[in-house]
Parts: C-alpha cells; structure tokens; sequence
C-alpha cells in the first residue's frame, strides 16, 4: 500500500512515518500548510522537514505556496471557526494530491497532535476523501505525540510554539493553550 502523508511539520511527522511504515506502507510526505505564517514560520518548518525527509530517505512532495492572502481570505469571517476551513484547505488538496499521484491512500500528521480537534479534521478527510475517490488512512496518532516531541528534541528539529496560524500565535501570547477534543 503506497500512502501519502499530508505532514505539517517533522515533529509530528516523525512517529506518524514510523508507525506507517511499520505496518508496511510506503509513505510519501506532502507539504501544503497555506495556515503558517509568518514567512518566516512557514520557512524554518519547512526546511526542517525538507532536511528531516532526507534523513529518513523519505520521498517528499512540496506544494509550496506560502499562502498568507488564501489563508486569511477564508477564515476572515469566522476567525473563532477558522480551524475547519484550515483543515479543508490543507486534507482537500492532499487527498487531490494523493488521487492525482495515484497512491491508495492519504493521511495526515495532523492526526498525532493533542492540540488539534481531532474528530472535526476526520470529517473533514472524510469528506475530501469521498470528493476525490479515493481512501482516507484514519490512525489516532495522539498517544505517540510526546514521543514524536522527544525525538525531536533528541535530533534538534525546530520546534514550534503554536499550530502555524497567525490567529493561533496571537492565542499563544493571550491565554494558556487548551487541548482540544
């Protein structure tokens, strides 16, 4: 089975390929995160994937759009509700990615972090997943997050303090982060 792994940053990326692989797909790493800003954000995380990738002889595409305007463009009416249209712009074209490439499956790295909405981001890969014809790969990454952290530690990966949105910064600095369900 050849898989397409949406990843958000190596961090989180790093326990998703090994768990992957250990089940026996063939991952290939996707990076499309329109939602990090600042450039220079949406650079160190992207670097760092690029070098981690290589590391771990990870094929890599890249839709490198640094999307600051699409971004803001779609959650500027519902800046409280903006995760949802985050979790569409990223897992649609992933799953767009992933049918176009012909792999049998898509998943995302986003599914390892405690911090996301978890069931609204499987809908939402549902969706795309149903749009697209083609099968979304659900794994619960979550109870290998701190040991995807501790390896990042370990390696010296850039580490981030927030998902990558500008809005969800701003939180950062305004009030402690909740983990959500």
């Amino acid at each position: 089975m050849n898989t397409l792994l949406h990843i958000c940053c190596a961090p989180c990326a790093n326990q998703c390929i090994d768990i992957l692989r250990a089940d026996g797909y063939a991952v290939t790493g996707y990076w499309y995160n329109p939602n990090i800003h600042p450039f220079t954000e949406y650079r160190a995380r992207r670097n760092c994937l690029r070098e981690y990738a290589q590391s771990v002889e990870l094929p890599l595409i890249e839709r490198n759009d640094y999307g600051l305007r699409p971004f803001v463009r779609a959650v500027a009416e519902d800046i409280p509700g903006r995760c949802v249209k985050c979790y569409e712009m990223r897992l649609f074209a992933a799953a767009e990615a992933a049918k176009a490439g012909g792999f049998d499956s898509f998943t995302s790295s986003l599914f390892i972090s405690p911090y996301q909405r978890h069931e609204l981001m499987r809908e939402v890969a549902q969706r795309a997943a149903a749009q697209y014809g083609i099968t979304f790969l659900y794994r619960d990454f979550r109870p290998y997050f701190q040991a995807g952290q501790e390896r990042a530690k370990t390696l010296g990966l850039y580490r981030q303090k927030y998902c990558g949105c500008i809005f969800s910064e701003e939180e950062r600095y305004l009030k402690p982060h909740k983990i959500l369900p």
